[in-house]
């Protein structure tokens, strides 16, 4: 019952972590010829969905109870 209240745990606290940091995101485009490269590369950040952030936040909540009740 520990390791699921520990997933639990860890599911909740990403599914909170998840709606304030976004991820980041790198493209490069770029034009090579010979030795000479010319290229940009270009940065944003994108967030999860809060459809998923709360899913993880329920599953989460679903795994800490479902671990106590089958403790008592």
């Amino acid at each position: 019952m520990k390791v699921l209240f520990g997933i639990g745990l860890v599911v909740l606290i990403l599914g909170f972590v998840s709606l304030f940091v976004p991820i980041p995101d790198r493209e490069r485009s770029g034009l090579r010829v010979g030795d000479v490269s010319l290229g940009i590369t270009t940065q944003h950040d994108e967030k999860v969905s809060p459809v998923v952030s709360g899913a993880m936040i329920l599953g989460g909540v679903g795994m800490l109870i479902a671990a106590r009740s089958r403790k008592t």
